[in-house]
Formats: structure tokens, C-alpha cells, sequence
């Protein structure tokens, strides 16, 4: 296959990759965000200590990290199909996609709350702070360079279940490297799908590294 010819279809696979995991994404931190702070919340110790609670999202959150994401995949497809009204194509993908990934981000949201300084809670709850005020003001701000640095995890995560979605009707570049590569045996497609997703790793990388820098040094300097 010429460059002529590969271009517009790794053009449209890229465009379909970056579609499906900024919207999966998008919904994973909207999702993942509470469960994982309330995860920290409703444990022992925490201000709406609740064990029963805090046992019951455990496990639904290790229950959807434990599955492996093409299983997952399939499993999802008649809710994918009620909710978007098929299964496949891109936007069908964003469904499964978010759901593989909100239990991997809520962890990595519960792991970057926990680091907060309980002193700095303690000294908010002196003055009447209420728990949304903890929350708002301490938590996530004192929190944010892990919690930046868990959402460009997330997105890198999110890069490789969209390959993986592209076997299955997907789109995006897994799909194009399914297609054209291995199928049509043409290790060249293959390669240079390879190489685009490693590229557009690599800047999700360098961008939430240097999100994450910015913010340890603005709180250093407050």
C-alpha cells in the first residue's frame, strides 16, 4: 500500500482514536472522581465513615478492574446497544471504554486523596468547615498533581482498550491495523499504526508530566 493510500485511512483511524478516548475519558473522571473520594470518605477513620458502604464499592470497583477489557467489551454489548443504540462504530465504543476505566481511575483517585496531610483537614474541620468544603477546598486541591498525573495514566490506559476496541468494530487505529495490516498481511500499515499510537502516547506523556511539574511548583510557591 502506497503513503497515498495509507493516509487518509490512518488519518480517519487517529481521528477516531481521539475521539472515543478523550469522551471515555471525560466521562471517566466525571464518574471516577466522586467514587474514588468516596472511597476515602467511607472508610474507617474517614469523615462519613460507613464500612458497609465502603466495602460494597470496593468490590464493585475491584470486580471491574479485575475483568480484562475485551471481556468486558463483549459482556457490555447489550448495554452498549441500550444505551447508544448499537454497538458498534466509535461512539458506541465510548461506553465500554468509560466503564473499563472508571474502576482503574477511581484507585488511582482514592491512592492520591489518601496522601493529603490529615492535619490540613483537621485544621479545616476546626473552623467548621464542612465535609463539601473539605473536599472542594483541601482534598482535591492539595491532591491535584496525583490526581493529573492518575488522569494521564487513565488516558494512556485508555489508548490501548481503543486498539483493543478496534477488533470488534470499534474504529480508530485498531481497527485500521486489524483491517489493512494483518489481515491484508502489509507489515508496513501495521508499523506505522504502531508508531502513531506510541506518538500519541508519547505527547499525552509529555503533556501530563509537564501539567504535574507546573502544579508541584505552584504549591510550592503558595
Amino acid at each position: 500500500m502506497t503513503w497515498s493510500e495509507m493516509q487518509p485511512l490512518l488519518t480517519q483511524g487517529t481521528v477516531d482514536t481521539l475521539y472515543m478516548v478523550l469522551w471515555s475519558a471525560l466521562v471517566t473522571v466525571l464518574a471516577g472522581l466522586p467514587l474514588g473520594v468516596l472511597l476515602v470518605l467511607t472508610d474507617k477513620g474517614g469523615l462519613l465513615a460507613n464500612t458497609p458502604v465502603n466495602k460494597v464499592i470496593g468490590v464493585i470497583v475491584n470486580i471491574g478492574r479485575s475483568l480484562p477489557f475485551i471481556i468486558l467489551l463483549i459482556a457490555l454489548i447489550p448495554f452498549t446497544t441500550w444505551v447508544v443504540g448499537t454497538f458498534i462504530g466509535p461512539t458506541a465504543m465510548i461506553v465500554p471504554l468509560a466503564v473499563g476505566a472508571i474502576p482503574f481511575f477511581a484507585r488511582l483517585v482514592e491512592t492520591a486523596v489518601r496522601e493529603v496531610d490529615h492535619g490540613l483537614v483537621e485544621a479545616v474541620q476546626s473552623m467548621g468547615g464542612s465535609i463539601p468544603t473539605i473536599v472542594r477546598k483541601v482534598l482535591l486541591p492539595q491532591a491535584l498533581p496525583s490526581l493529573v498525573s492518575g488522569v494521564t495514566t487513565t488516558v494512556i490506559v485508555l489508548i490501548g482498550y481503543s486498539a483493543m476496541a478496534g477488533a470488534v468494530g470499534g474504529e480508530g487505529l485498531g481497527s485500521k491495523a486489524v483491517t489493512y495490516g494483518f489481515q491484508r498481511f502489509d507489515n508496513q500499515f501495521m508499523l506505522v499504526t504502531v508508531v502513531l499510537l506510541v506518538v500519541i502516547v508519547t505527547v499525552v506523556q509529555l503533556i501530563g508530566d509537564g501539567a504535574v511539574r507546573l502544579l508541584a511548583r505552584r504549591g510550592r510557591t503558595t
